[in-house]
């Protein structure tokens, strides 16, 4: 989980995760510099399970990165800071796992207070797997992915100059394992104000932008994986 004065939310996301969690998951919290009581809200929990790391690179994508370095399980979920996850995620994807690497969930859409804003992210960011097509228009959401090791070593780390870390390990693991995207809702992904992630809205990023992230994305790629 990457986290940015995220006070609000991450108290709810938190016991959302921890209760399905065993004693010796652990859940990697990367902050950067936060100037509110995030880091008050999570310590909290006084969880031994809970390990705070800082990062102080700005970005959400080496926010990201840092979590993931400190990271040790065989297998990593990706965590926002304002979601909800639902009862059944963890066992729901563990069990998808077992006949792929990489697996993506649905996930309904709420705002601030949780109302229902749409019943599936699928359908608004028309999520399916292909290289091509993700390369196109990114449909792997890093709140609702979950990966093998194997995975993980491969995508790190980060590239520069790419849109967004999870559209990179999508596409990393689209060239080299094996992919599920999975219909099933399994988290409230929360959209607010303050959101980082413009998957689900209109990005504001110049054509040049885009191209040249696709551009990035494809030679990295290619020294990476071939």
């Amino acid at each position: 989980m990457a986290v940015y004065n995220g006070s609000c939310f991450v108290g709810d996301q938190l016991v959302s995760i921890l209760s399905q969690l065993n004693a010796d998951d652990e859940v990697i919290v990367s902050d950067n510099n936060s100037s509110d009581s995030t880091l008050d809200v999570i310590r909290s929990f006084n969880d031994p399970r809970i390990k705070i790391v800082h990062e102080n690179i700005p970005g959400v994508i080496y926010n990201f990165q840092n979590a993931l370095r400190h990271a040790t399980g065989d297998i990593v979920f990706l965590a926002d800071q304002d979601d909800v996850w639902l009862p059944d995620k963890v066992s729901v994807v563990l069990e998808a796992l077992r006949d792929a690497d990489l697996v993506v969930h649905d996930a309904r859409v709420v705002d601030a207070e949780l109302n229902l804003l749409s019943d599936s992210l699928f359908k608004v960011v028309k999520s399916s797997p292909g290289f091509f097509k993700n390369l196109f228009r990114n449909s792997y959401v890093g709140c609702c992915m979950a990966f093998r090791r194997d995975v993980l070593d491969q995508a790190l780390p980060i590239p520069k100059g790419i849109g967004m870390h999870d559209w990179w390990i999508g596409l990393v693991a689209e060239v080299q394992f094996r992919v599920m995207f999975i219909d099933q809702p399994l988290l409230n992904y929360r959209r607010h104000v303050a959101s980082v992630s413009a998957t689900a809205d209109v990005s504001n990023a110049t054509i040049s932008t885009k191209l040249c992230w696709r551009v990035c994305l494809v030679w990295h790629l290619f020294k990476r994986c071939v």
